[in-house]
């Protein structure tokens, strides 16, 4: 009885070792593609401006500086609602109140009364008077400026605009390569974007604002989009 189960168990393994060997693995293949990437840019003249501006007090007592402070901000703003900067375009961004070390004893900080700072961002869609609104506001009291930021008032538009510029370009990318190599380009197999630049770039190509304030140079913005399209090829 032993003799014949062990006969039954060798003819089943021999049966079986051949049927395994018949189903090789298929090998994965990949379609034939070529990949691409398109870049578009879109420059135009600037059309409003964000301006970080404030003031800084200094007392004996931080009470004293913070009134101080709060003083000089609110002709601040009393002046930018004269020269046509509206409520809803002004935005506080920082408030800080800290010891002034401005003094040095035995080559040490020492500490001399509080500093009270206070900074807002202006939107100022008239360029051509911003000069005229950054005079305004240093004369009235303002000391901090942490800069100008040029910008386009439709950004979304000006992006779609990139893109489809990219696009664009990536295709002609695609042609010319398909056609250095000899193959016809199939479907789009993938679309990503990459490498886009939301914000505005400044230009070297500049005009002065024409008011007889800050002289400022507006120049130009640029918004900017990558793509990458890989093409099946035929």
């Amino acid at each position: 009885m032993k003799h014949a189960r062990l006969t039954a168990l060798v003819l089943a393994a021999g049966l079986a070792a051949p049927a395994m060997a018949q189903s090789p693995q298929t090998p994965l293949t990949s379609p034939r593609s070529i990949a691409v990437s398109g870049e578009g840019h879109v420059r135009a003249a600037p059309e409003m401006a964000r301006v970080r501006l404030g003031v800084s007090e200094t007392a004996e007592t931080a009470r004293a500086a913070l009134d101080a402070m709060n003083a000089s901000m609110g002709k601040v703003l009393e002046r930018l609602t004269e020269a046509g900067i509206t409520p809803e375009n002004v935005q506080t961004g920082q408030l800080s109140l800290d010891r002034d070390y401005s003094r040095m004893r035995d080559d040490q900080p020492e500490p001399v009364g509080f500093v009270a700072t206070t900074m807002v961002e202006l939107r100022v869609t008239d360029l051509d008077g911003l000069g005229a609104v950054l005079d305004a506001a240093v004369g009235e009291g303002a000391n901090r400026l942490e800069g100008i930021e040029f910008a386009l008032a439709d950004q979304a538009a000006a992006h779609d605009e990139a893109r489809r510029a990219a696009v664009a370009d990536a295709k002609a990318r695609a042609a010319l390569y398909a056609e250095a190599a000899g193959v016809e380009l199939g479907e789009i197999l993938s679309l990503s974007e990459t490498g886009a630049n939301y914000g505005p770039q400044p230009m070297m190509q500049m005009r002065m604002a024409a008011d007889s304030g800050v002289p400022i140079a507006q120049g130009e913005v640029e918004v900017s989009a990558g793509v990458s399209l890989v093409y099946a090829i035929e």
